[in-house]
């Protein structure tokens, strides 16, 4: 039986055909849209979802076979950017992405920078005139790769970032100047020794082979599993891998990675919603471990930028038809689209933006009352603090709506035992991880000391509908995750707070709440269900 053809993503390539999302997964499918579209899209090329199940099975194929089977696509995503993978001149470097059918934000895995090795290091070098960008790019790989390939423990390099950052007397690694980042990348070369027993691959094509195989293997991760548990998503065929060229938001003060939603997935207000990290890469906005910039900053440095997302945004909602959530990179001031997808929304957005988009003519009212099939209207909410007795004790940034109560617990598996007894409980975390989501699924809210709004965990808290507040610079919890200093106050586990979802503040204690109800909206689909003859009095308020 012949493999799937792979799918080529370049400027000019057609459409695909609508049954073809099941096969290219829904970030390969997309993009090939949005390239169609004219739009700035990385060039790449698709392994299909057919092939995740026997990966599974049966492990990687030998190299001559899969070698065999990339040629030509590779070939041909060397000729569109004029680079060669593994050329030790003009040396091309892929992303290797995830994508399955359905979103599942952050459950797969990803890596980047693969192809960058000592042979091709120097060529990284001379071609962009950039050793620090390079050399943060080496890191960068090394350290994912024995994560992700390897299983290996992140601790010794986040370790190694540490000391590195307290030598450099550096706030975050962006500020590491090039020798720092050298030896921090050297450091990581020797961990990844000491820890697996194997030097790092210095062959690029066995980076590829090695990174394709550990993307199709997440696809039966603890936290993949438990997502479409949650979700109930059945009988999903896997997930395609998308190979795409490196673009580098990490090169410089002009460029940067963010991730935007057109409208606010918490609310379903039509405005842009955006988070950006100046000088990074797309998985420093999205993993949750770092502190993102403000969208009006990006709009003051780079207006031109900010000018050409609000377009973009506009384009993709068009197209789709739906709300979008998408990630971007800035290289040097030029901006690229590296996904675009339905984006997870509250159930207040939900039905906010389902009522929004028919009086708007982008969809019918059918459409709309497919995709509030399962909706739970009388649970439709926004609770919110009203008696706040004293000052906040602290303030992050709000990635949801309504308010929380209830108590501190600082692992995913405090969460679920407080859950089992019927206790309402707030994860509170230095991070904000999808590592934790049994926690999230389980808390009545999330409170972090880091991470933005679109992290991946934060958007899976908001589709659960928990309070979710990120950011939170005041908050540090403990090493033994048996207490957190908020504000320099000692907080043990097990203590009160309340967690206003709609000013980001945090409070101590049980805070008295209200509730208010999307009324306009409930009476609208009210009107739609009983013109269409369906019984509206069950299901509505």
């Amino acid at each position: 039986m012949q493999p799937d053809p792979i799918q080529i993503i370049e400027a000019g390539v057609l459409p695909p055909p609508a049954g073809a999302l099941s096969l290219l997964g829904g970030k390969a499918f997309n993009l090939v849209v949005l390239a169609a579209m004219g739009l700035p899209v990385p060039p790449g090329f698709v392994l299909p979802t057919s092939l995740c199940a026997q990966w599974i099975a049966n492990g990687p194929p030998p190299m001559d076979e899969f070698r065999a089977r990339v040629a030509g696509p590779l070939s041909r995503l060397e000729q569109a950017t004029g680079l060669a993978f593994g050329d030790a001149r003009r040396p091309l470097l892929v992303a290797v992405r995830s994508g399955p059918p359905i979103s599942m934000p952050g459950m797969l895995d990803t890596i980047l920078n693969v192809g960058l090795t000592r042979t091709t290091l120097p060529g990284m070098m001379a071609l962009t005139g950039d050793p620090r960008l390079v050399w943060d790019c080496y890191a960068r790989l090394v350290s994912s790769y024995g994560q992700v390939v390897h299983g290996l423990d992140p601790t010794p390099f986040e370790d190694a970032s540490a000391s590195a950052l307290l030598a450099g007397q550096a706030g975050a690694l962006s500020d590491l100047d090039t020798l720092s980042l050298r030896g921090l990348a050297l450091r990581y070369l020797d961990i990844f020794e000491e820890m697996s027993g194997r030097t790092f691959p210095d062959t690029p094509m066995e980076q590829l082979l090695q990174s394709v195989d550990a993307v199709f293997r997440s696809w039966e991760s603890d936290r993949a599993k438990t997502y479409r548990r949650i979700r109930n998503l059945t009988d999903l065929p896997g997930t395609a891998v998308t190979v795409q060229r490196m673009v580098y938001g990490n090169s410089g003060p002009k460029s940067g990675s963010g991730v935007g939603f057109t409208r606010d997935p918490a609310t379903g207000e039509k405005r842009l919603y955006l988070d950006f990290s100046f000088n990074a890469q797309g998985d420093d906005v999205v993993s949750g471990r770092r502190r993102v910039t403000p969208a009006v900053t990006l709009s003051r440095i780079m207006p031109q930028v900010a000018q050409s997302l609000e377009h973009f945004a506009r384009q993709i909602e068009d197209k789709f038809h739906d709300m979008q959530d998408f990630e971007f990179t800035v290289e040097d001031g030029r901006l690229f689209l590296l996904q675009t997808r339905a984006g997870k929304r509250s159930a207040w957005a939900r039905l906010k933006i389902a009522v929004d988009m028919v009086r708007e003519g982008l969809i019918g009212v059918d459409e709309a009352l497919r995709r509030l099939e399962g909706l739970n209207y009388t649970a439709i909410a926004r609770r919110r603090v009203v008696g706040a007795h004293g000052d906040a004790i602290a303030r992050g940034t709000p990635a949801g709506i309504g308010a929380a109560t209830g108590a501190i617990v600082m692992s995913a598996d405090v969460a679920q035992q407080f859950a089992r007894q019927g206790r309402p409980a707030i994860l509170v975390s230095n991070d904000v991880l999808t590592e934790d989501i049994e926690g999230i699924a389980s808390a009545e809210g999330l409170l972090a000391a880091h991470g933005g709004r679109t992290s991946h965990a934060a958007v899976v808290a908001r589709e659960l509908g928990k309070v979710a507040i990120v950011g939170c610079a005041d908050l540090v919890v403990a090493p033994d995750r048996k207490s957190c200093l908020i504000a320099g106050r000692r907080f043990d586990s097990g203590a009160d707070i309340t967690l206003d979802g709609e000013s980001g503040c945090v409070y101590e204690g049980r805070i008295t709440v209200d509730e208010v109800r999307p009324h306009d909206e409930l009476a609208t689909v009210e009107a739609w269900m009983r013109a269409r003859g369906a019984d509206a009095g069950d299901s509505l308020p």
